[in-house]
C-alpha cells in the first residue's frame, strides 16, 4: 500500500565560464582563388509585424508581443518572438529581403500580379501555369503557399525563421559594436552571399536522374530542383529540397551550400559562427561564454526572469532557461509540508502528488522514522510508514487479529476476512486457499471433511450423496441405489411398496406377496386405491366380483355360491 514518490532535483549547474575563443571567420572557396568582390551594405526590405501580436503559447495571458531590450523574447510573457503570431506585412519578393538586385531575365523572375493571379504567395520562376500546378502538387498540402490557406502562414513563418533579418543586415543587429566586429560581420556576409547562398532553379530533368535527398528516380521531363552552387549533376524532388538540419522546405528555394549539403541560411550561418540563444544573433566578438552546451554573448548568460548576469554565479536551469537562485526559489521552489520552509536548490525535493518535503523532513508522522527509499502510505493528510499505517488503519484478520499488509492475499466470506493461512477448515484446520469448501453455519469445511463428517450417505452403498438423492423412511439413498429388491429396477418416480422394510416395484410385489383374484388370477395389490372382496379365504378384485353367468356386479348384493362360482340369486334359481 505504498505511495509513489517523485524526486525533483533542480538542475543545478556549475559556475558559468567565459573563455577567449579565436572567433575569426575563415571563408572557404569551393575551388580556385577567385578574389572576393567589393562588398557594400545591401538594401534589404523587411516589413515584419511583431509588436502587439498575440502569443501562440499563452493566449489571453499575454497582452501582445513587446520586444525585450536585448533578448529575442517578449518582455510580457517571456516566450520566444517566434512563438507569437508574427507575419510579413507586404508581399515578399525574396530578392528584396536578401538585398539582392532583382533579376532582369524574365525567365528568372515572377511579378507580384502573376503570382497572385495564379492563386499563390510565391511560385517558381520560368514555369507555365500547368507546370506550377505540377510543382505544387508534389509539396505537402499544408506547405503549399496558396493564398488564404495554411501554406501561406507556413511560408511567412519560414521566411522569418530561415532568413533572420539580423543575419542579412547589420541594421538589425544590436550586439555589433566595435570596428572589428563590424568587419567580421561584413566578411561573413560577403563570403556567404558570393560563395554559399543562392536560389534554386526548377526545370524539367533532361534525363533520368536520382534525387540527392531520397535517392528516388526523377524521370526525364519530370520537374526537379537544381542548386547551381552544387553543380548540374545534383537535383531534388520539389518536396525533397529541404535544409539538412531542420528538414523544412527551403523557403522560396533559397539555400546555402556547405560541405556539399543544403542548409537554410539560419543553419548555414551556425556552421560558420556561433549563435547566441538569448538574442538570436550570431557572435562576432572574440570573447563569449559557453554554458549548457550553448554559446552566449558575454553579457547574455543571464537570469531568464530578472536578467541578472550569471557569469561566475550559480544558476539553475528550468524549462531550458537559466535562473538565478533567488528567482528560482521565488518562482519554482515548493514549501515543505513538514517545516513549511522553501525547498531550496541545495536540497532534494521529495514529492507525492501535490505535496513536497525536504529529504530530511520526509518522516513517518507517528514513529518519526525516515521514509526516504521506504514504502509509505498517506492517511488523513498524514504520511505513515507501512508498519504504523498497518497498525493504525489496516483491516485485520478475523482469524488471528493481525493486520493485512501490502502484498498479502485476503479471503472474504459472509462479511469476514482472513489471511490465506488463517482461512482454514473447521475440522482438519488446514488452509483452504483456492480449494472448494462447504459453508456450515459461519464456518467453512473442506470437501473431504464435509463428506466424512456431515454429508448424507446412501443406506445401500454408504457412499456420499452429492446430488440427486431420494429419501425413504427417513433414510437417504442414491437415486441409482434405490431399486426393487427383486428385479433391481430404479424406483425413483415409480410406484413401489415394501415388505419387511424392503422396497419392491408393483410388479414384483404383486408376484411375490399379493393375493390373487379368483376370477382373473391377477394380483390384488391395492395400488391406485383398488378395492377387493374377500369371502371364505377367496378374493376378487371389486371389478371381478360379478355373477359368473350374467356378469352383473355382486358388490353390495346378495349372491349364491355354486361350486366356488358366484351367481346372482336369479341365475342361481335357474
Amino acid at each position: 500500500m505504498a505511495g509513489v514518490l517523485e524526486e525533483d532535483w533542480g538542475a543545478l549547474h556549475a559556475l558559468g565560464t567565459s573563455e577567449v575563443v579565436d572567433n575569426t571567420f575563415i571563408g572557404q572557396h569551393d575551388g580556385g582563388d577567385t578574389p572576393l568582390p567589393n562588398y557594400t551594405e545591401p538594401d534589404i526590405i523587411v516589413h515584419e509585424v511583431d509588436e502587439g501580436q498575440p502569443c501562440l503559447n499563452c493566449g489571453e495571458r499575454c497582452s501582445g508581443f513587446t520586444q525585450h531590450k536585448w533578448r529575442n523574447t517578449c518582455s510580457v510573457c517571456k516566450c520566444l518572438r517566434e512563438r507569437h503570431d508574427i507575419y510579413n506585412e507586404n508581399f515578399v519578393n525574396i530578392r528584396d529581403r536578401l538585398g539582392w538586385k532583382r533579376n532582369d531575365d524574365p525567365s528568372a523572375q515572377v511579378s507580384k500580379d502573376r503570382t497572385l493571379r495564379e492563386g499563390y504567395t510565391w511560385i517558381p520562376p520560368g514555369l507555365s501555369s500547368d507546370q506550377i500546378e505540377e510543382y505544387m502538387e508534389q509539396l505537402p498540402n499544408h506547405k503549399i503557399p496558396l493564398v488564404g490557406r495554411p501554406g501561406e502562414r507556413y511560408r511567412d513563418v519560414q521566411i522569418i525563421r530561415q532568413l533572420p533579418k539580423q543575419d542579412l543586415s547589420m541594421e538589425y543587429c544590436k550586439m555589433i559594436h566595435s570596428s572589428v566586429e563590424k568587419k567580421e560581420y561584413d566578411i561573413f556576409r560577403e563570403l556567404r552571399d558570393s560563395i554559399a547562398m543562392d536560389i534554386g532553379i526548377v526545370q524539367e530533368a533532361p534525363s533520368l536522374s536520382s534525387c540527392d535527398q531520397c535517392k528516388g528516380e526523377i524521370e526525364s521531363t519530370d520537374l526537379a530542383v537544381y542548386a547551381p552552387k552544387l553543380g548540374v549533376e545534383m537535383c531534388w524532388h520539389p518536396a525533397c529540397f529541404v535544409c539538412c538540419q531542420c528538414e523544412e522546405l527551403l523557403v522560396d528555394l533559397v539555400y546555402c551550400s556547405h560541405t556539399k549539403k543544403l542548409f537554410c541560411e539560419r543553419h548555414y550561418a551556425e556552421q560558420i559562427r556561433p549563435r547566441c540563444p538569448a538574442c538570436d544573433e550570431l557572435i562576432f566578438s572574440g570573447e563569449y561564454t559557453k554554458a549548457m552546451d550553448e554559446n552566449y554573448h558575454k553579457d547574455h548568460l543571464a537570469c531568464h526572469n530578472c536578467d541578472k548576469k550569471l557569469v561566475a554565479c550559480r544558476y539553475i536551469v528550468k524549462d531550458e532557461n537559466p535562473h538565478c537562485i533567488p528567482c528560482y526559489q521565488e518562482l519554482y521552489a515548493h514549501n515543505c509540508e513538514e517545516c513549511k520552509k522553501p525547498i531550496g536548490p541545495d536540497y532534494k525535493d521529495l514529492s507525492y502528488k501535490d505535496r513536497h518535503w525536504h529529504e530530511f523532513c520526509f518522516k513517518c508522522c507517528e514513529c518519526q522514522n525516515s521514509l526516504v527509499d521506504q514504502p509509505f502510505a498517506p492517511k488523513n493528510d498524514n504520511i505513515y510508514c507501512s508498519d504504523c499505517h498497518d497498525k493504525n488503519f489496516a483491516a485485520r484478520c478475523d482469524g488471528c487479529g493481525e493486520p493485512f499488509r501490502g502484498g498479502m492475499k485476503k479471503f472474504e466470506y459472509k462479511g469476514k476476512q482472513w489471511h490465506e493461512e488463517c482461512f482454514v477448515c473447521m475440522v482438519c484446520k488446514q488452509p483452504i486457499r483456492n480449494k472448494s469448501f462447504i459453508p456450515r453455519d459461519n464456518d467453512a469445511v473442506c470437501v473431504p471433511c464435509y463428506e466424512e463428517q456431515f454429508a448424507q450417505k446412501c443406506s445401500k452403498c454408504n457412499g456420499v450423496i452429492n446430488k440427486g438423492g431420494v429419501a425413504y423412511k427417513n433414510q437417504p439413498w442414491h437415486r441409482e441405489c434405490f431399486t426393487c429388491t427383486k428385479c433391481n429396477k430404479e424406483l425413483a418416480k415409480e410406484k413401489f411398496t415394501s415388505k419387511d422394510d424392503q422396497p419392491y416395484c408393483a410388479e414384483c410385489y404383486g408376484e411375490l406377496f399379493a393375493k390373487k383374484c379368483c376370477r382373473c388370477s391377477k394380483a390384488i395389490t391395492g395400488f391406485g386405491g383398488t378395492k377387493f372382496i374377500s369371502f371364505e379365504d377367496r378374493h376378487w378384485h371389486s371389478d371381478c366380483f360379478v355373477c359368473y353367468k350374467c356378469n352383473n356386479s355382486m358388490v353390495g348384493k346378495g349372491f349364491l355360491m355354486n361350486e366356488g362360482d358366484i351367481l346372482c340369486p336369479e341365475c342361481g334359481r335357474n
